[in-house]
C-alpha cells in the first residue's frame, strides 16, 4: 500500500511540472503527416502554411500559458499525443474552448 501511495504522489508532481510549460511538439513531422493526408496545393506550400500557423499558435500559447487553468491543461496535452500529430492549433483550440465552457 505505501508503494502505491508514493507512486501517486509522484506522477501527480509529474503531471503538474509538465503543465508549467507550454510542450514541445515536432511540428515539421506532424505538418509533414498531416499534408501527406490532403490535396490542393503542393506539398511546400502545405508544410510551410502549417508550419507557419503552428509557430503562431505556439507563440501565442506561450503568452497565455499562465492563463488556462492547469484542470484544462491536464485534459487537452494528453489528448494531442493520440493519433501521433500533435498541433500547438489544436492545443491552443482545447485550452480555449474549456475556458468558454465555464
Amino acid at each position: 500500500m505505501p508503494v502505491s501511495i508514493s507512486m501517486i504522489a509522484l506522477s501527480s508532481q509529474l503531471v503538474v511540472a509538465v503543465a508549467d510549460q507550454v510542450p514541445a511538439f515536432d511540428i515539421n513531422r506532424s505538418c509533414k503527416l498531416d499534408v501527406a493526408a490532403t490535396a490542393g496545393l503542393t506539398l511546400d506550400q502545405s508544410t510551410k502554411s502549417c508550419i507557419d500557423d503552428e509557430n503562431k499558435a505556439r507563440q501565442q500559447l506561450a503568452s497565455q500559458w499562465s492563463s488556462f487553468p492547469a484542470s484544462g491543461k491536464a485534459t487537452c496535452i494528453p489528448q494531442e499525443s493520440i493519433g501521433g500529430t500533435p498541433s500547438y492549433v489544436s492545443l491552443l483550440t482545447c485550452l480555449q474552448m474549456g475556458q468558454w465552457a465555464k
